[in-house]
C-alpha cells in the first residue's frame, strides 16, 4: 500500500524559507512522477512543482525562482525548498505521486500547513 507523509510545515515570516519533506513508503522510482500541490481555504488545489522519474522539473509561475523540488533516492523522499516566502504562499501543501502506464493512479499525503505571516 502506498503511503506518503509530509512534514516541515509551520509558521514563517515573509521573506523566510522552509523545506518540506515527503517520505514515501516505497521506492520513488515506482512512480512516474512526484510533486507538490497546495490549497488555501476556499480555493482550488493548485500545482506547485513536479519531478519526473527521469529528473525533469516543472514549477508554477507563482513560485518559479523561489522553489526547488529535489529527491533523495536512498531515503525515498522528495523535498520542496521554498525561499522568499510571501503571505500568498499560505496553504496546506500536499505531496502527490502518480503511478501507472495507460491509467494513472494518484496518491496523496495528509498535507502540511504552511503559514506565512508577520
Amino acid at each position: 500500500q502506498v503511503q506518503l507523509v509530509e512534514s516541515g510545515g509551520g509558521l514563517v515570516q515573509p521573506g523566510g524559507s522552509l523545506r518540506l519533506s515527503c517520505a514515501a513508503s516505497r521506492s520513488i522510482f515506482t512512480f512516474n512522477a512526484m510533486g507538490w500541490y497546495r490549497q488555501a481555504p476556499g480555493k482550488q488545489r493548485e500545482l506547485v512543482a513536479t519531478l519526473t522519474k527521469g529528473g525533469s522539473t516543472h514549477y508554477a509561475d507563482s513560485v518559479k525562482g523561489r522553489a526547488t523540488i529535489s529527491r533523495d533516492n536512498a531515503e525515498n523522499t522528495v523535498y520542496l525548498q521554498m525561499k522568499s516566502l510571501k503571505p500568498e504562499d499560505t496553504a496546506v501543501y500536499y505531496c502527490n505521486a502518480a503511478m501507472g502506464i495507460y491509467v494513472t493512479t494518484n496518491y496523496w499525503g495528509q498535507g502540511t500547513q504552511v503559514t506565512v505571516s508577520s
